[in-house]
């Protein structure tokens, strides 16, 4: 099973930046997803998620605020996050994850699956 998370890389602020996870090995049609991101010495904090491939719910961490915006193409495997109105903040490795348990979308611990991580860098 893989999660192969890309799209990261160095923007001015105001900027967007368009992740993809895509996911192989397996179907997840009953995990939910999410991405998550990490600053050094920090936890994972979550940032968007899905509860389900076909027909489940998306949740935002409240920082996004209508900034993100996240989407799934099942036909493909691939959950993204678009990213739009990037501030400095927002600088950090983004992961992409699945949880068996989707009900618990923004705990970190509840996912048994991880991509590898993309760096996002915004610039001030």
């Amino acid at each position: 099973v893989q999660l192969q998370a890309s799209g990261g890389g160095l923007v001015q602020a105001g900027n967007s930046l368009r992740l993809s996870c895509v996911v192989s090995g397996r179907t997840f049609s009953d995990y939910g997803m999410g991405w998550f991101r990490q600053t050094p010495g920090e936890e994972r904090e979550f940032v968007a998620g899905i509860t389900g491939w076909i027909g489940g719910s998306i949740y935002y961490a409240n920082f996004v605020k209508g900034r993100f915006t996240l989407s799934r193409d099942t036909a493909k495997n691939t959950v993204h996050l678009q990213m739009n109105s990037l501030q400095p903040e927002d600088t950090a490795v983004y992961y992409c994850a699945a949880t068996p348990t989707p009900r618990y979308l923004r705990f970190a611990s509840k996912y048994n699956y991880w991509g590898q991580g993309t760096l996002v860098t915004v610039s001030s």
